[in-house]
């Protein structure tokens, strides 16, 4: 029995600093494929700035971000159609409807303006349009959102506003997807049915790795809510600036540990999520002068084959 995987990040001794203010300092991070990462830490502490990294908008001051695609790694390098990022705000364009803002993404990667003004002279463009089209209905239905398409932002409800987001991202079939406080603005009642977004992600990995194929969807996800983020993916990492030694330098890695993995339809262990919230208060967001390698234990999970999920250990 043993735990397959790919790579899908690879963050090298990355370092990110603005002007004189160091931010981040000696991340190493590997996430495998399949994987639904939650990443927790204080406020200021470079959560948003190492997703930002990793989407391209920003760069290292120096180490090397890696994907993985097809068996090859490379080096991020700007944005690009591997990588999808959902923020906090949504950001949907209110004079289109749920439908198009889903598809919006398909015509502009696929098509430029004077293919599209051709096209509609061929009859391709038509074509095109009409598969795009139902490509993101189906996207939208798998998200639970198969009666509001032709819906407009402003009719949506904030967690509908959010799966369109996501459904936004999915369309693009991303290597990485990226959420950065995607419920942050939700209620507690709606987060709960949007974080089944995230538990329906991972049982379509299961399946995919059950069926011997590879688990589409890897997720790196920041949240400020502890029993969140043990809840919906299968590892949590803890970013802190009170790490031993630190001597003005950013935020680094103190926490990275396997959590349960639960289904979209399992009922919540509260007790294994609670006690795992309380670790992560008491060493990430409380601890003064961390090792930073003594809460780092989720690879070693996965080589003793304790992992669950996708990492879980196969014949």
């Amino acid at each position: 029995m043993e735990a397959r995987y790919q790579v899908a990040l690879d963050c090298v001794d990355v370092h990110k600093a603005f002007g004189a203010t160091q931010v981040l300092t000696g991340i190493n991070v590997k996430i495998a494929r399949g994987q639904i990462v939650a990443m927790v830490g204080s406020s200021g502490c470079g959560k948003s700035t190492l997703l930002n990294m990793i989407v391209g908008t920003h760069e290292p001051t120096s180490g090397r971000i890696l994907l993985t695609r097809a068996g090859e790694s490379y080096e991020v390098q700007g944005h690009g159609p591997d990588r999808g990022m959902v923020y906090q705000e949504y950001s949907l364009y209110p004079h289109l409807s749920a439908l198009h803002n889903v598809a919006l993404g398909l015509m502009l990667g696929s098509t430029t303006i004077p293919a599209r003004l051709v096209g509609s002279i061929t009859g391709s463009w038509r074509r095109a349009r009409k598969a795009q089209l139902e490509a993101s209905e189906a996207m939208l239905a798998r998200l639970g959102l198969a009666g509001h398409t032709h819906k407009f932002p402003h009719q949506l409800s904030g967690g509908q506003r959010q799966r369109v987001a996501i459904a936004r991202a999915l369309i693009m079939q991303p290597e990485i997807l990226l959420l950065d406080e995607p419920f942050g603005a939700l209620d507690e009642e709606t987060r709960h049915d949007a974080r089944r977004v995230l538990l329906d992600l991972y049982d379509e990995n299961m399946k995919a790795v059950q069926e011997g194929g590879e688990p589409p969807h890897t997720v790196i996800m920041v949240t400020h809510q502890l029993e969140e983020a043990v809840h919906v993916g299968d590892r949590v990492i803890g970013l802190s600036k009170h790490w031993k030694g630190r001597d003005g330098r950013g935020a680094r890695v103190v926490y990275d540990k396997a959590a349960p993995v639960f289904h979209a339809s399992d009922p919540i262990r509260n007790g294994r999520i609670t006690h795992q919230a309380e670790e992560l208060y008491e060493i990430v967001f409380d601890g003064r002068d961390l090792d930073p390698h003594e809460h780092r234990t989720f690879w070693e999970t996965v080589a003793q084959g304790q992992a669950e999920g996708v990492l879980a250990p196969r014949s």
